[in-house]
């Protein structure tokens, strides 16, 4: 993915260093102020030193704005009166020039469980499919400035606000917006399962892993405008809709019972021709084709019913 942050160049300090500092001008400013008032009430000249000190306290208030604390997998994006200076991310405390402005975005990764949505797949059946999505956030630049994530970040009274948590809000929202379009986009390319496609086609419920890589590449192509990579994407839900979910149930059952007595007319002539060549060459008795043919229609009833056969003792002989 291709990026435009650049790491920030502008000078940042220690913020423990410019802490001791501001304090000590904080506290300085207070000294010269009160030996300011006490040079004026002993009728001394102190004019020059209050408006010093008054100076001295004015800066030393500016620069408490500069100080900024990162924790791990943070990042501030910093511009200079709008235009755009950087990106800092790394861990800790530190001071920096007050007239830049920073943005804090975070950096760590993101889960979407989208709520299941209701798409036409290939040969027009609804069918029910959500997905689940780890996500984060690769370049800040696109994020606040290609994306109009500053704008979307409203706070209840309908306000824009700059916070970390309201950004991050908007962009949530940009990537469950995406994430739909790209599921319908995938779930509408292949048909829901091998009934309903061809033969060796891909299908949503065969085709898992094939599914989930276009998916995610989807996905890529769709959420590179706003600078988030994609960690993974999975559909968790697939199902056909509540309004052909019984139709399509009492088919799949049909092909099951299909399937089952496939197999079961498969052993059952395999049982009894086995029995046919095992009577023949071991001559425990020589059947024509007439009794050949009833032995064979009996085997195949007794085996494929689906009821226990009741057996019925036949008293005579074979010759008559």
């Amino acid at each position: 993915m291709e990026t435009k942050e650049k790491k920030f160049a502008g000078v940042i300090m220690n913020g423990f260093v410019m802490l001791f500092l501001n304090l000590a001008l904080l506290l300085g400013s207070i000294a010269l102020f009160v030996k300011a008032c006490i040079m004026l009430s002993e009728t001394e000249d102190g004019l020059g030193l209050l408006c010093f000190a008054v100076l001295v306290f004015i800066v030393s208030m500016f620069l408490w704005a500069g100080f900024m604390m990162l924790e791990p997998n943070e990042a501030r994006v910093v511009t200079w009166f709008g235009k755009y200076a950087g990106t800092f991310s790394e861990a800790g405390y530190f001071w920096i020039n007050p007239f830049y402005g920073t943005k804090k975005l975070s950096l760590r990764a993101r889960n979407l469980d989208a709520e299941p949505i209701k798409v036409n797949d290939k040969v027009g059946n609804p069918v029910m499919i959500g997905l689940v999505l780890v996500w984060k956030l690769k370049d800040t630049y696109k994020a606040l400035f290609e994306v109009d994530t500053q704008t979307m970040a409203t706070t209840a009274q309908g306000q824009m606000s700059g916070d970390v948590k309201s950004i991050m809000n908007a962009l949530e929202k940009f990537v469950r917006v995406q994430s739909d379009a790209a599921l319908r986009q995938v779930a509408g390319q292949y048909a829901y399962d091998d009934e309903d496609g061809g033969a060796g086609e891909l299908t949503l419920r065969s085709g898992s892993d094939e599914i989930n890589q276009l998916l995610e590449q989807k996905l890529d192509d769709r959420l590179a405008l706003a600078g988030i990579e994609v960690v993974e994407a999975r559909i968790n839900y697939l199902a056909y809709a509540p309004e052909i979910a019984a139709v399509m149930l009492r088919r799949q059952q049909a092909s099951a019972i299909i399937t089952a007595r496939e197999k079961i007319v498969e052993g059952a002539v395999s049982m009894v021709k086995m029995a046919l060549d095992k009577l023949s060459s071991e001559e425990i008795v020589d059947l024509d084709d007439d009794k050949k043919a009833a032995m064979v229609s009996n085997l195949l009833v007794v085996l494929c019913s689906d009821d226990s056969a009741q057996p019925v003792v036949n008293a005579g002989t074979l010759n008559h």
